[in-house]
């Protein structure tokens, strides 16, 4: 795989929330503000960059019995690095995130992402693995975040939005809101996303086409060379 396709997949294809379906509890209680969703998605890329690429580098060492706790291990160690340079750079955005910062060791996209590649893979593709689905994940809560701060708030980062802000929905800054504007943005990937499957024509697309008494021997539909000759 090719270092762009590397990078693309975990935006579009294979998007960690909105398509593989990872890391919805963060996704669901942070969204209701733009600035919160935007720093737990970098704060969450981060950990997954820095993570990825230290145990791509260990994979050979780590005993493959106690390879689990040796990953929460490395990935609690990038995210008490983050809480700590958030609260210091950062105060009011690390208070609003709160426990949810703390949780991102146990965030399925990382633990995910360090067994299923950074595990099998090199320093340099597993840190281009874990940007696109780092910034995969930051797309998905910025495309959330925005839905429910705009309609629900009638603000984006703070700032009041003319004509919107007199007709709000407060109900999507709630939890059921949450739960509405995430399943909207699934169907919509899903559709825009989906690819029909081809349909082949004649006895070679029919399941039943073993067994079928129509079927000639040489491979052809009696019926359909019928037709032909008729035509």
């Amino acid at each position: 795989m090719s270092v762009w396709k590397n990078f693309i997949k975990g935006i579009i294809k294979e998007n960690p929330t909105l398509v593989l379906l990872l890391g919805t509890c963060p996704t669901l209680a942070t969204t209701d503000s733009v600035s919160k969703a935007f720093g737990m998605g970098l704060a969450a890329a981060a950990v997954l960059v820095c993570s990825n690429m230290a145990i791509s580098a260990l994979r050979k060492v780590i005993p493959d019995k106690v390879r689990i706790p040796c990953y929460i291990v490395i990935i609690a160690g990038f995210v008490t690095v983050v809480e700590m340079l958030m609260h210091a750079f950062v105060p009011d955005l690390y208070e609003a995130l709160g426990v949810f910062l703390s949780l991102i060791v146990v965030n399925c996209i990382i633990l995910g992402r360090a067994e299923m590649y950074a595990n099998k893979n090199t320093v340099f593709d597993s840190a281009v693995d874990g940007l696109g689905m780092g910034l995969g994940f930051t797309f998905a809560l910025l495309c959330m975040s925005s839905i429910r701060e705009i309609f629900g708030n009638g603000t984006w980062l703070g700032y009041e939005i003319p004509v919107i802000c007199n007709f709000k929905i407060p109900i999507l800054v709630s939890s059921p809101g949450g739960f509405f504007v995430f399943g909207v943005l699934i169907a919509l990937v899903n559709f825009l996303t989906k690819k029909e499957p081809k349909k082949e024509l004649g006895c070679g697309g029919c399941p039943s086409a073993a067994f079928c008494s129509m079927k000639n021997k040489d491979g052809g539909c009696a019926e359909e060379k019928e037709a032909e000759i008729n035509d």
